[in-house]
C-alpha cells in the first residue's frame, strides 16, 4: 500500500464513503508499522459534492479532459498574441463548453447515486472555467484529486500572457491603470519615443510603422476588454450562484418554519388532551372518594341490622 494508490481509489469513491475508507486505510498503514503513511493518509482531504463530481468528470470522461485542455491551451495563445477576433471565438467556444461539461458532470453524479443542486452545478461550472486558466489547477483536476470546487480567475496568470515572440507585450501596470483613452495615447506616444529618427525613409515607410503601432494599441485595448467581459459573465455567473444559494436557504427557512408551527399545534393539541385525561382523573378519583364513602355506610348499616338481628334471635329463645 502507497500514498498515491490509496489517493486513486479514496478520490473515485463518493464523498459520504470517503471517509470510512480513508480511516480504514489509515488503520491499516498503522497496523503494518507505517505510521508516515498512515499519517499522509490520514491528511487527505474528503472532497466537497461539486469537487466530487468533477473529479468524476475527469476520471470517467477524459476525452472531455483533453477538449477542455486545449481550448485552454488556444484561449493563452490568444491572450499572448492579443488576437481580438480569436479571443471572442474562443470565449464563446468557452461558455459553450464548461456548460455543457458541468451538466454532464451533473449527469454522471446522478447516475453514481448523488444528484448534483443547481448551486453545485454552477460550482462544477466555475471549476471548469478555473481549469481553463490555471494549469495546476488542471493538472490537480485531471488526476481526479480535487477536495473543493475552484474559483476562476479574472483572465490568464502572468506566466500565460508574457512577451510573445511577435513582439507584442501587455501595457505596463502605470499605464494599465490610467482610462483607455490615456493608455491609448501614452502607448502611441512611447511608441514615437522608442521610434527611431527618421534617418531618410520615405513618407509611406513612416506611415506603415505609425499603423502597426496603432494596430497593436487596438489589439492590446481589444484583449483588455475581452477580459474584463470575461470577468464581468464570470461575477455574473458567481451572483446566480448566490441568488440560488440564498433560494435554498429561504425554502430551508420556510419548511423549518412549517415545522415549528406543526409542532407547535401539536403541542397545544396535547395539552389539551392533557387537561382532559387530568380532569377526568379528578373526576374519577371524586368519584372513588364517594364510592368508598357509600361502601363505608353501607357496611355500617349491614353490621348495626345484623346486630339487631342477633338481639331479635335472644329474645324469641328467652
Amino acid at each position: 500500500m502507497d500514498l498515491e494508490a490509496v489517493a486513486e481509489e479514496l478520490y473515485g469513491l463518493r464523498p459520504d464513503e470517503f471517509t470510512t475508507a480513508r480511516d480504514d486505510r489509515a488503520r491499516r498503514a498503522r497496523a503494518a508499522g507505517d505510521a508516515a503513511l498512515a499519517k499522509e493518509i490520514a491528511g487527505l482531504r474528503r472532497p466537497t459534492l461539486a469537487a466530487w463530481a468533477a473529479n468524476l468528470l475527469a476520471r470517467r470522461e477524459p476525452e472531455q479532459a483533453a477538449r477542455l485542455e486545449q481550448l485552454g491551451q488556444e484561449l493563452a495563445r490568444a491572450h499572448r498574441e492579443l488576437d481580438g477576433s480569436r479571443l471572442r471565438q474562443l470565449s464563446q467556444a468557452q461558455h459553450r463548453l464548461t456548460g455543457e461539461l458541468a451538466r454532464q458532470a451533473g449527469e454522471t453524479a446522478a447516475a453514481a447515486g448523488r444528484p448534483l443542486s443547481e448551486a453545485a452545478r454552477r460550482e462544477v461550472e466555475q471549476t471548469l472555467q478555473a481549469v481553463l486558466t490555471d494549469p495546476e489547477a488542471a493538472g490537480t483536476w485531471r488526476a481526479g484529486r480535487l477536495t473543493k470546487a475552484l474559483s476562476a480567475p479574472a483572465g490568464f496568470p502572468p506566466a500565460a500572457v508574457g512577451t510573445p515572440a511577435s513582439g507584442r507585450t501587455r501595457p505596463s501596470p502605470e499605464t494599465a491603470s490610467r482610462p483607455a483613452p490615456a493608455r491609448r495615447q501614452a502607448r502611441q506616444e512611447t511608441g514615437r519615443r522608442k521610434r527611431p529618427a527618421p534617418t531618410g525613409r520615405s513618407g509611406p515607410g513612416r506611415a506603415r510603422a505609425t499603423a502597426e503601432a496603432d494596430a497593436r494599441a487596438e489589439a492590446e485595448e481589444q484583449a483588455e476588454a475581452e477580459a474584463r467581459a470575461q470577468a464581468a459573465d464570470e461575477a455574473a455567473a458567481e451572483a446566480r450562484t448566490r441568488e440560488t444559494e440564498q433560494a435554498a436557504a429561504e425554502q430551508r427557512v420556510r419548511q423549518a418554519t412549517d415545522r415549528r408551527t406543526r409542532a407547535r399545534e401539536r403541542t397545544e393539541e396535547l395539552r389539551a388532551r392533557l387537561r382532559e385525561a387530568e380532569a377526568d382523573h379528578r373526576a374519577a378519583e371524586t368519584g372513588l372518594r364517594r364510592a368508598r364513602d357509600r361502601a363505608r355506610t353501607a357496611e355500617r348499616a349491614a353490621r348495626a341490622a345484623r346486630q339487631r338481628a342477633d338481639q331479635a334471635r335472644r329474645r324469641v329463645r328467652r
